[in-house]
């Protein structure tokens, strides 16, 4: 639970400390994004072949290697003087944090058999991740107040280290007998595919070169499909292709990564409209989500028990539309007020909480306990993909539509036109020292919201069509997954009970 509460709880700190580092950094809005996107698109990459790692070395020792090297790489980036080492800080504490999520997903498979007991053990699992959200505004809007965005970012240190003191005394330590091969080159490719692919959305998202944005997503999909080739020739692939045969397994991955793409894309906007538009300071802006973490929280505690009596598909799917509800919610109500923001998180955390709760069950229960490693970490991929492409595809929308609804007041002078396109942050920060600063701040207050209201009105839509794909995944399965124990290998074999 400490792993995940930490880095849940640092995610969240830094979402909240965005406007503060915007005025002292001064990034760029690919920077900007970059800073929060560099964590997920790191960890995308490695949680995989991490997972591996904890197969064969123990899934004990990589929590302990994570956590010191977590707190270490969290320190440089407190330190941090410009955005550029921010985003290097950034990188360093991913590589470290890949070696965490993996790890206690697997732990919770090999220590519960039982199917009921894993669930319960998932749902508090998944209610970790909610809780650390709900905790990240007040820890990181209390130290906003007290000190400075470095606080924020410095926040995981203490946890990080006292986990590394307690967890050779707590937890049992546990390998895979048949560990894979740890295949580097694959996790260069999985990486050298997301990059590129998020590169060209931001840059198409924000108003870049179009054209270069376009050769970005097709380069990264090209070494995707060299990815996928390299798997199907390995004996022990880096990601075991025929997991995705099973549509609970596929379903479960895809609720995973959309709905964290729903719900960072979500942190990433309403964090500066609450503290920006509506003039609230760090603290105040914090409170006010803890009411949709906790809906978070309670949803996902409640999915478990509710699923044991409907099954997992009509939770999963409930809990889509309410996400998408709630965006669409947004869409017709934001405005220079809190409540809009508030009562629209309320709605999407509910939804969260439902869907990810039991999708984790799916993907993690429907392997052999053996692989519990490598399908924690794909499930783990679903939500740092998502985390990613929500901040790429959401938060670059939010920004590229805002550069586009923004009309500049005459009086400005181009240079600190320039900035405030460049994010809701420049705008205010260059308004203090213009004659027309106030004229300034009202036009970007409302084309923030406008571009917040058109954002809203695409996701929900987008999120009820991929309702329906996810109802036809999760149907009842015709296959289930088998290991062979001699050769390690998974097949596909025919649910006892049912028809080919």
């Amino acid at each position: 639970m400490f792993p995940v509460l930490t880095v849940s709880v640092t995610t969240t700190a830094l979402s909240f400390a965005l406007p503060d580092i915007a005025a002292d950094l001064r990034p760029s809005a690919a920077q900007l994004l970059w800073i929060v996107d560099i964590y997920p698109l790191i960890l995308a990459g490695l949680l995989i072949p991490m997972g591996t790692v904890g197969d064969r070395v123990g899934r004990r020792m990589l929590l302990i290697i994570g956590s010191v090297g977590f707190a270490g790489a969290s320190v440089l980036g407190g330190l941090s003087t410009s955005a550029e080492m921010l985003i290097a800080a950034r990188v360093a504490i991913a590589v470290f944090g890949s070696m965490l999520l993996p790890a206690t997903l697997s732990l919770i498979r090999v220590v519960f058999d039982d199917d009921a007991a894993r669930r319960t053990a998932i749902a508090i699992w998944t209610a970790g991740f909610s809780a650390g959200a709900a905790l990240g505004p007040i820890v990181g809007g209390a130290l906003l107040q007290a000190f400075s965005w470095h606080a924020a970012v410095l926040v995981a240190v203490p946890v990080c280290l006292g986990f590394a003191i307690i967890a050779p005394f707590t937890l049992p330590e546990s390998k895979d007998p048949h560990p894979g091969k740890l295949d580097l080159i694959s996790a260069v490719l999985a990486i050298l595919t997301m990059t590129p692919i998020v590169y060209g959305i931001k840059t198409l998202a924000t108003g870049g070169a179009a054209l270069t944005g376009a050769v970005a997503i097709v380069f990264g999909l090209a070494i995707g499909v060299l990815f996928v080739l390299r798997q199907n020739r390995l004996t022990h692939p880096m990601v075991e292709l025929a997991l995705f045969q099973s549509g609970r397994f596929t379903g479960g991955v895809l609720v995973n990564m959309v709905a964290n793409m729903v719900q960072f894309g979500f942190l990433f906007f309403i964090t500066q409209h609450l503290q920006l538009v509506v003039g609230l300071d760090a603290f105040t802006a914090g409170l006010l989500i803890i009411p949709g973490m906790g809906m978070a929280i309670v949803a996902g505690l409640f999915a478990a028990r509710w699923a044991g009596r409907v099954g997992p598909r009509t939770v999963v799917v409930t809990g889509l539309v309410l996400a998408a509800v709630g965006y669409l919610f947004i869409a017709a109500t934001v405005g220079t007020t809190a409540w809009p923001m508030v009562v629209g998180y309320c709605i999407l955390g509910v939804g969260i909480g439902f869907a990810t709760t039991l999708s984790t069950e799916l993907v993690v229960g429907s392997v052999p306990p053996e692989k519990s490693g490598a399908a924690s970490a794909i499930s783990e991929t679903g939500y740092e993909v998502g985390a990613v492409m929500g901040t790429a595809v959401v938060g670059g929308l939010v920004t590229g539509l805002y550069q586009t609804f923004l009309n500049i007041p005459v009086g400005v002078d181009p240079g600190s036109a320039a900035a405030a396109r460049e994010t809701l942050g420049g705008a205010y920060a260059v308004a203090e020292g213009i004659q027309s600063g106030q004229d300034l701040i009202g036009a970007a207050s409302l084309a923030y919201s406008q571009a917040i209201s058109m954002t809203g009105v695409i996701v929900g839509i987008a999120g009820l069509v991929f309702t329906l794909l996810v109802f036809w995944l999760l149907r009842t399965p015709r296959k289930v997954m088998e290991l062979n124990p001699k050769t390690g290998q998974l097949t596909m074999v025919p649910t006892p009970g049912l028809e080919d």
